[in-house]
C-alpha cells in the first residue's frame, strides 16, 4: 500500500528534502526516527544551519549603529531577514516586529491594548479552542481593567460556532484573538469570515498563525488582518525569534512594549521619543542570529513552494486519518471539514503517556497531553490527548510505521 500511495504522491522528492534535514538520519531505541512532533517544533534543514554558522563564524556583531564592516554586514543580514519574512506574508518589512516567538507577539498586542484601549466593562472575543499564550494574555488584560473574555464556542466535530460568533460581535468588543489552525484539533478555520465580520463591526482581528505558517499561503494584506503572530520555529527556523505583523496605523497608535536600547530615538532623564515601527517595539539586542536563521527557513519554504507543501501535506493528513481509523480501539478527537495535519486520538481507555512512551520505544515522535489547550480537553472531556503532527519532510511510510506502532501499544496495553 506503502508503494503505491508514494507514487501517486505530489511530492516525488521528499527523500531528497529529508537528507536536508540531518536529525532525520539517526535511529531512535534502535529504530530509524519518525517525527511526527511538527506541531510542537520542526526540524531544521542544513540551508538553516549553515546560515546560522557562517553569522557566528564570519561576521558576529550587534546591528544597528555600528561604523565597522562586521556591523554593517550583520545589520545587513538582520534586516534582509526581516524583508524576507514580510515578502512571505505579503507585508511591508516596517510592519513586521522581531519578537521572541507567537507567545510575546500576542503578549505584546494584549499588554498595548490593556494600557491604551480596554477599559472597564469592554469585551474580548477569543475561542475554545486557543493556545494558552491566546488565552492567558487577554485573561490579564480583562482581569486587570475588569474587561469580559468571550469565547467561540466549539462544535462536537471541532469547528467554531460561527453563529454564536456573530451573536458576540457588539459595541463593546475592542479585539477579536483567535488560531488560524488549532494546534491540537488541526481545525482549519474561517479566517476570512471571522475577519470581514468583525471589521463590519468596526473590531480589529488577532490572527494566531503559529500552526499555519509552515501549512497554508499567508497574505496579510489579502486577508486585511489587523495583527498576525508566527513563531519561527514552526517553519522549520531556530526558536526564540518570531514576528508580530501590524497594520501600520495599529503599530503608530500602540504603546512600546519594552523600553531600552535600539527602540528610543532621543533619551533625556525628563522625557524619551521613541524610534517609528518596528524598532519603537524591539528593545534590547536582538536574536540576531535567530533572525538569521528565520529568513533562510522562510526563503528554503519559498524555493520549495508553499502551495506545493500545502497540496502535499493534504494528501499524506488524509492517508493518514484513513489510516489510524483502520485501528478498532482508536478515537480521532475533532474532525473538522477543513483541516491540516494535527491529528489527535485517543486508544481505547489508555493515558496518552502510556501510549506515546510505547510508541517512542519504537522510535516514533509524537505528542502527549493536553498540548497547551487545557480548556479544549476540557470541552472533549479528556486529560488529554496523543497527537501526531505532520510536516513536508514526513512520508506515508511515516504513517505506517505509526500505525503499526499503536496497533502494537494496544496489544502490549492489553
Amino acid at each position: 500500500m506503502e508503494t503505491a500511495t508514494a507514487k501517486n504522491t505530489i511530492w516525488p522528492d521528499v527523500e531528497k528534502i529529508r537528507n536536508e534535514f540531518p536529525i532525520l538520519q539517526q535511529s531512535i531505541n534502535g529504530n530509524p526516527l519518525v517525527y511526527l512532533d511538527n506541531g510542537a517544533t520542526t526540524q531544521k534543514p542544513v540551508q538553516v544551519i549553515r546560515a546560522m554558522q557562517e553569522y557566528y563564524t564570519g561576521y558576529n556583531s550587534n546591528v544597528h549603529r555600528g561604523v565597522h564592516t562586521l556591523s554593517q554586514k550583520a545589520t545587513s543580514a538582520y534586516e534582509a531577514a526581516r524583508h524576507q519574512v514580510a515578502a512571505f506574508i505579503g507585508a511591508h518589512h516596517h510592519e513586521v516586529v522581531f519578537t521572541k516567538g507567537t507567545t510575546d507577539a500576542i503578549n505584546l498586542v494584549a499588554a498595548g491594548f490593556r494600557k491604551e484601549f480596554l477599559h472597564e466593562g469592554d469585551e474580548v472575543i477569543i475561542s475554545g479552542m486557543e493556545h494558552h499564550s491566546n488565552i492567558v494574555p487577554w485573561q490579564l488584560a480583562c482581569e486587570e481593567k475588569k474587561a469580559h473574555l468571550k469565547v467561540i464556542p466549539v462544535t462536537d466535530n471541532g469547528e467554531l460556532d460561527m453563529n454564536a460568533y456573530a451573536s458576540m460581535l457588539g459595541p463593546r468588543v475592542k479585539i477579536v484573538s483567535v488560531t488560524w489552525i488549532s494546534n491540537t484539533l488541526g481545525t482549519i478555520n474561517p479566517v476570512k469570515d471571522i475577519i470581514n465580520m468583525a471589521h463590519a463591526a468596526g473590531i480589529p482581528v488577532l490572527l494566531d498563525a503559529a500552526q499555519a505558517i509552515a501549512h497554508t499561503p499567508i497574505k496579510v494584506h489579502e486577508l486585511n488582518v489587523d495583527f498576525l503572530a508566527l513563531s519561527s520555529h514552526k517553519v522549520y527556523g531556530p526558536t526564540g525569534i518570531g514576528i508580530l505583523y501590524g497594520k501600520e496605523s495599529w503599530l503608530q497608535k500602540l504603546p512600546p512594549y519594552q523600553g531600552g536600547g535600539d527602540m528610543i530615538k532621543h533619551v533625556t532623564f525628563e522625557k524619551t521619543t521613541y524610534a517609528e515601527p518596528p524598532l519603537k517595539f524591539e528593545a534590547g539586542t536582538p536574536a540576531i542570529c535567530e533572525a538569521i536563521g528565520f529568513g533562510a527557513a522562510v526563503a528554503y519554504v519559498t524555493q520549495l513552494g508553499i502551495h506545493k507543501i500545502q497540496a502535499y501535506e493534504h494528501q499524506l493528513t488524509e492517508y493518514a486519518i484513513a489510516q489510524l481509523k483502520t485501528i478498532p480501539e482508536l478515537r480521532l478527537i475533532g474532525e473538522a471539514k477543513h483541516r491540516a495535519g494535527a491529528i489527535s486520538f485517543l486508544v481505547g481507555q489508555h493515558h496518552p503517556s502510556d501510549v506515546g512512551v510505547l510508541l517512542d520505544q519504537q522510535g516514533i515522535a509524537v505528542r502527549t497531553g493536553h498540548h497547551c489547550t487545557q480548556p479544549l480537553m476540557d470541552r472533549f472531556e479528556c486529560p488529554g490527548t496523543v497527537r501526531a503532527s505532520l510536516a513536508l519532510y514526513n512520508t506515508t511510510a511515516d504513517i505506517d510505521r505509526l500505525v503499526e506502532g499503536v496497533r502494537k501499544a494496544v496489544t502490549l496495553l492489553g
